[in-house]
């Protein structure tokens, strides 16, 4: 299935990771939010945590289509996400993105933190006000 992907931490624009995986292998970057997620401070970077009602601010990124394949692997990686493996921090989903311009629902790929992740946040996590991480930058 070939989606958006939707980011909300190290790889937005001006963000450490943008430049690294983003740079020349995108079509579009748009300002989104994704639906029913709050976030958590990360040890340097941001969790996403599905929490019905709350709103995360971040960026839909359209990528080229010749460099879709090989940026999926790469994010992957990025993340330690690998399909079905408990130890994953992360889970990739298909969430529902809207566009910040026009308000148009888009499905989208999201790295969101893994159950075990974000039962301990929920339990003893710091939640970012507003959804919306600011990182260091570069």
């Amino acid at each position: 299935m070939i989606l958006p992907f939707f980011v909300y931490g190290t790889l937005r624009p001006g963000e450490r990771n943008h430049d690294r995986f983003l740079r020349g292998r995108t079509l579009r970057e748009e300002p989104g939010r994704l639906r029913d997620a709050v976030l958590y401070e990360g040890p340097g970077y941001p969790y996403a945590v599905e929490e019905t009602g709350s709103v995360v601010g971040g960026e839909l990124v359209t990528a080229l289509p010749e460099a879709y394949a090989g940026l999926l692997a790469e994010l992957d990686r990025l993340e330690e996400y690998v399909p079905g493996d408990p130890r994953n921090l992360y889970e990739r989903v298909a969430g529902e993105v809207v566009r910040d311009a026009d308000g148009t629902a888009v499905r989208a790929w999201v790295y969101l933190a893994a159950p075990s992740v974000a039962g301990r946040l929920r339990a003893r996590g710091r939640r970012i006000a507003g959804g919306r991480w600011r990182g260091g930058g570069r």
